[in-house]
């Protein structure tokens, strides 16, 4: 009972910084030219925000089973902690980066995309989403009256 109530509050919380994760989201799109679509989500699969065509509930619990794998992956070869995973298919890119240890960013992106620049401007989004999720996630622990 306590933990459901914990993640409620911590759901309530989160939820409140979508306006905030959203126009980041749009600000990524913006700096990267061919990103076709962004969304956060928690590494767990619950979508933040979404700023993309493609239907987010599907992608953000694809991106929680590729998170569970790569973590694995990472760990089993002593890579340390997930960074970030890059998958290439026939049209374009799809990465996922790490947004703390709670929150995830996956970025869409054309197949004609500078890699390089999503990869920098997508890592600083991430940190970006990083610490608008952990003051939501503060929030959530503090007393409420």
């Amino acid at each position: 009972m306590r933990r459901s109530l914990r993640q409620r509050t911590e759901r309530k919380w989160l939820l409140a910084a979508e306006p905030d994760v959203l126009e980041e989201l749009r600000r990524l799109r913006a700096r990267v030219t061919h990103v076709t679509g962004a969304l956060a989500a928690t590494s767990d699969g619950v979508v933040l925000a979404h700023d993309t065509a493609v239907e987010a509930e599907g992608v953000a619990a694809l991106t929680a089973a590729a998170l569970g794998v790569a973590q694995s992956l990472a760990g089993a070869t002593g890579r340390g902690a997930f960074r970030e995973l890059l998958v290439r298919g026939e049209n374009g890119y799809v990465a996922t980066y790490a947004a703390g240890s709670t929150a995830v960013l996956t970025v869409l992106a054309g197949d004609r995309t500078n890699v390089g620049r999503l990869h920098m401007e997508a890592r600083r989004s991430g940190a970006r989403l990083a610490d608008l999720v952990g003051v939501a996630l503060s929030r959530a622990e503090q007393p409420q009256p």
